[in-house]
């Protein structure tokens, strides 16, 4: 079966919400949008694009900061409403330099870092 973003379940605004998770470590690196549009430069490129909300504009991931995003598998939730992208990610996948956008925690009531920022 050939695949067509058109039968993923966009929102009313056209976007998905796309999980990007370290394939070799199973670490969830961070949660992004993407529109059919980005879906389809993703998966012909093999460089994650996402659709930035705030600059209402395609990104793909590591063009400014050198933080490549390399798609490794491209997966759909049951409600074909999220995207689960398995990457091989370069360098820091959180704008804060951190490996991951998940790093905070709640324990015992108290916001806990989980990871400092990486150095260059």
């Amino acid at each position: 079966m050939i695949f067509d973003p058109q039968t993923l379940r966009y929102d009313e605004k056209g976007l998905i919400p796309a999980i990007a998770q370290d394939h070799a470590s199973g670490q969830v690196l961070m949660v992004a949008w993407m529109n059919a549009e980005a879906v389809v430069r993703t998966l012909e490129t093999g460089r994650v694009t996402y659709w930035s909300r705030s600059r209402q504009s395609f990104w793909v991931k590591g063009d400014t900061s050198g933080h490549v995003q390399r798609l490794v598998d491209f997966r759909i939730d049951c409600d074909r409403d999220c995207l689960l992208l398995m990457v091989d990610q370069t360098g820091p996948a959180c704008h804060t330099k951190r490996q991951s956008c998940f790093y905070t925690a709640v324990r015992d009531g108290a916001e806990v870092e989980l990871m400092a920022p990486l150095t260059d």
